[in-house]
Formats: C-alpha cells, structure tokens, sequence
C-alpha cells in the first residue's frame, strides 16, 4: 500500500507505517496523541487509526473471529454523522467540523469492515450514501471529496459498494459509474507499463505504471473488496488489446503486468523517497490477493511464499494493517496464517488489541490455525525424541492448497 496514493497524500494520511521495509524503525513509539482504548495497534492513529481499525476487523471475520465489542465500537464511533469516516477522530464526540477532514479511502474501509461483522446497516447505509453524493463526473473517487479521481480510492469504494450488496456498475454520477473510470488509467498494451494500472495521470496526463494502483485496480475491476478468494484462469496471459476494454479485460491485463512483475524475484520492488530500490512487503501483499483473485495461482503463491520468508519482521513493526494485509494474501491462495513460517499472523494480530472470540464451532479451524506456528515445533521436537524422521513429520504440517 506504499505507493497507493502520491506522496502528498501519504504524508497526509500517513500509511508509510504499513509499507516501511524491514530495516524501520518501530513506527510512532511515542504517540503524539493517547491510543484510545478499543483501537489495535500501538503507533500514532492520527493518520490511520480508522484504516487500521477496518482491515482488523475484516481480517479477524475472515478468519472466523467476531471482533471484540469494544473495538467495534471504537470504529463505529468513529463515524461523522453525514456517514463518512476521518482517518480519525481524537473526540469522536465532537462534531465533524473542518477540522474533520473525511475521506473516500478511510469510509470505504470502515464500510468493508463492518458489513462483515454484522449488526450495523444503518451505519453503513449512511456510509455508502455520503460516498455516492461524493462520486466524481468521471464515474469514479478521490482520496478527498471533490479531488480528482484515482485508481485505489475508486477501487476501495467498489469493494465497500459489493460488501454492502450495492452493484458499484448501477452507482453512476452523469452516467458513468467506477467501471468507466478504471479503463481511462490502464495503460495500452504496447506502451511501457503495458497492462499496469496508473495511481492517476501525472502533471502532463502521461500515465506511469503504478503497482500498487495496479493491484487496486485488479480487485476493484472485477468489483472485490480487501478479501478475495482465488478466481477462474484467465483466458490469455499476455496484455490483451481492445479499444474499449471491458472490467474483466482491465484486471486480466493488470494481472498480467504484476504475474510478469513478480516472476523473476517473487516480489515487488519500490523506492521510497532518498532510498534506494528495496522489495515492497505491503504491495506484494496486495499484488498475492489480486493475482489470485484474477486466478493467476501460481505467481501468486510465489510471492506468497516470499513474503513467508520475509516479511516477518516488517509486519512485526508495521503493525495491524500489515498482519491484515498478509492474512488477506494467505486467504486469497488457501494458506494457513497461524502459520507463516513459524509464526502465526493470527496470535500476533490479536494481541494487538482487544481479544475477539470465535463466533462459531464451524469456525474452529482458525483457532487451530493460530496455534499452528507452535505446534509444529512441538511435533518435530515430539518425533525427534520418539526417534521419528523429520522428514515424515514436516510432511505433515499443515498446508491448505486452492
């Protein structure tokens, strides 16, 4: 998510926390304001709080878990009472003035994350309506109500309309709806980038590949929210041609673009501002969703099992989003997050906040999921005592396969 909106943006919004490479510092030891009581994570949530907050929750319901009360009513006290969500609000109390500055991306989030947990409609129904009364001539939305439109927030707001059973292809401002939007930044196939989806067009309407945008826009083609699960093969691999290209053809091509991507190393690369090329854990996180997603399994799996290997100890000081974001890839391709080499994105998720409990016995296989990162030490010691082969023994650890 490092590259998901322009650096002006990120600064605003401060998501650089969820997209810092391994070697960061531990983001925000020393809060400017108080982490209220209800919010997971330990960092600043004057940029993040309602984003972070959403992909939790979201991800603790994917797996089986119903959120704790406490922080469910922490988001949902969060909203604005026109229904929009701010990145947060220290007095949620107080009303929504322009100090408040709402935005598409944190709204959409909030939206996505409570139609899972149930109970709330009438929270977001009031969320999907400020949306729709802020959707661009274009079809599509801005990271702030009244900017220009860009590939992720139109494509976050397409999730948050499927989760709330609205059809995003039936919400249209002057006629046009966010599947109009979304082919006007895919890049022609026989242009550099081919297949790649721009953030937006720059200064001179140039349109520059964008992977993060990309892997937005995979998802929000083929009008899917933050969890998706693997889809049908595409019908070509390769950058298709087409003067009005369809939804489908504009995730296939972008799919394509970040299969090709991710092939040599397994992941993807970027540059933050006065550093040098280093691999980008967030938005390989997010191209494993959207290469399943687009049913492109096998460099999905790839990168996933890169970011097995890797990503640990950024997701470790990053914090809940970035738990979020990999348990969202281990679901997309079937792998167990209770074990991510070792170590389980569930617990450590978790324990980040209030405990949520499971919500059912037809559930039961997350909470063994959570445990599996130490039970399958415990059984390799086991069986090297018993004399049996290691071997035998890790062939039967634990591996979902779509």
């Amino acid at each position: 998510m490092n590259v998901r909106r322009s650096a002006a943006a990120l600064a605003a919004i401060g998501v650089l926390a969820a997209a810092a490479p391994a070697t960061a510092a531990d983001p925000s030891p020393s809060p400017k304001v108080t982490v209220p009581s209800g919010l997971y994570g330990k960092g600043d949530p004057t940029y993040d709080g309602v984003w972070r907050q959403s992909l939790t929750l979201l991800a603790q319901r994917t797996l089986g878990y119903r959120p704790a009360a406490a922080a469910v009513d922490w988001l949902t006290g969060q909203q604005c009472a026109d229904g929009s969500f701010a990145a947060f609000r220290a007095e949620p109390a107080g009303p929504c003035d322009d100090k408040v500055k709402a935005d598409t991306n944190s709204t959409a989030a909030a939206v996505q994350a409570l139609a899972a947990t149930g109970g709330h409609g009438g929270a977001v129904d009031k969320a999907v309506g400020w949306l729709k009364s802020v959707q661009n001539k274009d079809g599509g939305w801005g990271y702030y109500p009244g900017g220009p439109s860009d590939t992720n927030s139109t494509s976050v707001v397409i999730g948050a309309l499927t989760a709330a059973g609205t059809d995003p292809a039936d919400v249209r401002k002057s006629g046009k709806s966010p599947y109009d939007a979304l082919p006007a930044w895919s890049i022609p196939c026989g242009k550099d980038g081919g297949g790649a989806l721009a953030y937006q067009p720059d200064k001179k309407g140039k349109l520059l590949p964008n992977a993060d945008a990309t892997a937005a826009g995979v998802l929000g083609a083929l009008g899917k929210g933050f969890v998706a699960e693997a889809g049908k093969a595409p019908a070509q691999d390769a950058c298709a041609e087409a003067e009005h290209l369809t939804p489908a053809q504009v995730a296939d091509n972008a799919g394509a673009y970040l299969g090709t991507a991710v092939a040599k190393t397994g992941h993807l690369q970027s540059t933050l501002p006065g550093a040098k090329d280093q691999p980008d854990f967030g938005n390989t996180a997010d191209a494993v969703v959207a290469l399943a997603a687009d049913g492109r399994t096998e460099p999905a799996k790839k990168a996933y099992a890169w970011l097995e290997k890797n990503a640990g100890q950024w997701a470790a000081q990053s914090g809940p989003a970035a738990y979020a974001q990999l348990i969202f890839a281990a679901h997309a391709i079937g792998e167990q997050p209770g074990d991510f080499n070792g170590t389980s994105l569930v617990s450590s998720l978790n324990a980040l906040g209030p405990a949520p409990h499971m919500d059912s016995a037809a559930h039961e296989s997350a909470a063994e999921d959570e445990d599996s990162g130490t039970s399958v030490w415990w059984i390799i010691g086991v069986g090297l005592v018993g004399g049996i082969g290691i071997g035998f023994l890790l062939s039967g650890r634990k591996k979902r396969r779509p």
